[in-house]
């Protein structure tokens, strides 16, 4: 038992995809320790004083996204990101115009004016079952773009015809929450595609910074934006920025997603045969690369170094083979940077299209999945929760702010953000570089979990606070920064609990790791959906008293952080069980 991990009792090796428990971290300085003579089978990263074991594997194809120098991945994810930030600001731009929508539309209450956004919430979760089998079958560069332009429209739809009818302007919101999607379901899995295991942790955390911290700092623009020149200036400046994005995505985004060897899954091993007692996946790599030699595709004459143009160098000592047993001699070519520029190139999987827009679903039933989408999507759900409420207890007595104010009311969301994104930066990868030190040098994906600590005691104090400060305030107990400051922890904790249930899904469930993504975001805007319909009825039934409802809230996600206990102890078994008893292929999804 691995620092309270209980080891599996059926297999010896409990395989993850390309992810699991490894041989990783073994040091803080040194992310996946190379001893000399034992990995001759693998490649590494030597930019370093010490080689860093690259885990997945790269192949020998040029195209190989894993194989691009560090700065190209690094531009990718980067203008992903920025786009990210205006696609999901889409989500709550009218937050801090609820007033003002109440009273310039015809017959739009504050229900109406809060179901504006659960609407788009609605449609970004609904187009997500369309968009991530596309995204397996022909990749995710068709969808960015796609998604780019559709912002582009939706907006500019918004902003010249939304004040004509709530009819119009509630279904081009559901549609600019399909152009949200690709978004807010594949940038975190493109992040999977572009980086190795040691590499992920700042860019997810980074990532997940730009879909969540720029949605809090839209609505501190939109209330002067609105005040000043109109609430349909906010739509017209996503679309102006969307369109500067446009020519970006399309010309540094190449296909991130990259159709691999599909044979490899470390091998499986019961504790009663004469398996390698070593737990790590250095064995288990090497074992597998000579069972499964690399496909015809993955092929060079000598593979000692990788081109002179990646910063990453891999080494291997030796050539990988056919499958007839002789070493290939043929490597695909480098693709142009005209032939990057294609929408699609190839399929990146044989599956059914409908099978794969099924596989979501029976994840929500997957403990591992469901977790995710609980440590996830609840804290999401409360945030947008905390939103719709913030036109009636910032707008009204006694404060009588404009939309203005009530948009610096989300400077503190914005901050905690922040702050999200640095303690999840910060401690995603040291933490699990410590832990894997304290375990003897193996790494497992339950080392992720860890990060629910700080994030359990931010999100909960943050709702707790946030809803007897806000009753104090309205009776002069406490000035308004206090309850402001209760939501920027609870923002805080949103996002390092998207990041650590990210993380974790990546690293111990790669193969399916889009599938679960796509879970996650369905979960989180249903449930945010439905939280926009029952906001205003609850703060009615009671009695307008915010710290009976947070409480409960606040409760709610205490059990929820609680339950990542059972799962890192029992973590490794689950995998395990997961393993041998696929859901998918007990639902005739594979």
């Amino acid at each position: 038992m691995g620092l309270g991990i209980l080891e599996d009792r059926v297999l010896e090796h409990v395989p993850a995809n390309l992810s699991g428990t490894t041989q990783y971290f073994d040091d803080p300085e040194r992310p996946q320790y190379a001893t000399d003579g034992a990995h001759e089978h693998l490649k590494c990263d030597r930019s370093g004083p010490v080689p860093i074991v690259l885990v997945p594997q790269p192949t020998d194809d040029p195209n190989d996204p894993l194989n691009w120098p560090l700065w190209r991945r690094d531009l990718i994810t980067l203008v992903l990101s920025i786009t990210s930030v205006f696609a999901t600001a889409l989500g709550p731009i009218l937050a801090a115009d609820t007033v003002l929508l109440v009273s310039t539309l015809k017959d739009v209450t504050f229900v109406k004016a809060s179901l504006l956004t659960g609407y788009f919430l609605l449609g970004c979760g609904a187009s997500a079952f369309l968009f991530v089998p596309s995204s397996r079958i022909w990749g995710k560069r068709h969808l960015f773009v796609l998604g780019t332009i559709l912002l582009i429209v939706t907006s500019i739809w918004t902003a010249a015809s939304g004040n004509k009818s709530y009819t119009n302007f509630l279904w081009s919101r559901i549609f600019q929450g399909v152009a949200a999607a690709p978004f807010e379901s594949l940038v975190n899995a493109a992040v999977g595609d572009l980086y190795f295991v040691h590499e992920r942790g700042k860019r997810m955390a980074f990532t997940n910074l730009a879909v969540f911290g720029g949605a809090f700092f839209t609505p501190i623009l939109v209330g002067k934006i609105s005040n000043d020149m109109g609430w349909q200036w906010t739509f017209w400046f996503v679309a102006i920025f969307s369109g500067v994005c446009l020519p970006a995505v399309y010309l540094f985004c190449p296909e991130t997603a990259y159709r691999r060897d599909p044979t490899p899954r470390f091998s499986a091993t019961k504790k009663d045969d004469d398996a390698p007692k070593d737990r790590g996946l250095d064995q288990e790599q090497e074992q597998e690369l000579k069972q499964h030699p690399a496909p015809s595709h993955q092929t060079s004459t000598d593979s000692t170094t990788a081109p002179k143009d990646e910063e990453h160098i891999h080494t291997a000592t030796e050539a990988p083979a056919s499958s007839t047993g002789a070493p290939n001699t043929t490597t695909p070519p480098k693709s142009t940077f005209v032939q990057s520029l294609a929408l699609f190139n190839g399929r990146k999987s044989s599956d059914s299209f409908w099978k794969l827009t099924l596989r979501p679903l029976p994840l929500l039933l997957h403990p591992a999945f469901l977790w995710a989408c609980l440590i996830q999507g609840l804290l999401i759900g409360w945030t947008v929760f905390i939103g719709v409420l913030m036109a009636f207890f910032f707008i009204s007595v006694p404060l009588w702010w404009d939309e203005v104010q009530t948009g610096y009311a989300y400077t503190g969301a914005f901050v905690g953000a922040l702050i999200g994104f640095a303690i999840a930066g910060g401690l995603s990868d040291w933490s699990a570089r410590l832990m894997t030190k304290w375990n003897g040098g193996v790494y497992e994906p339950e080392f992720r979990l860890v990060l629910v600590i700080p994030q359990m005691v931010l999100g909960c104090a943050g709702l707790y606070g946030f809803g007897i400060t806000l009753d104090g305030m309205l009776y002069g107990k406490y000035h308004y920064a206090v309850p402001l400051t209760f939501f920027g922890l609870e923002v805080a904790g949103m996002v390092i609990g998207a990041v650590a249930g990210s993380l974790y899904i990546v690293d111990a469930y790669r193969d399916i790791v889009i599938e679960g993504f796509t879970a996650m975001i369905i979960f989180k805007n249903f449930f945010s959906f439905a939280l926009t319909f029952k906001a205003w009825p609850w703060l009615i039934q009671s009695s307008v008293k915010a710290a009976k409802i947070f409480n409960a809230l606040g409760s709610v996600q205490l059990v929820v952080c609680l339950l990542t206990i059972p799962l890192y102890i029992y973590g490794k078994r689950l995998r395990s069980f997961s393993y041998r008893h696929d859901i998918l292929e007990l639902c005739h999804l594979r």
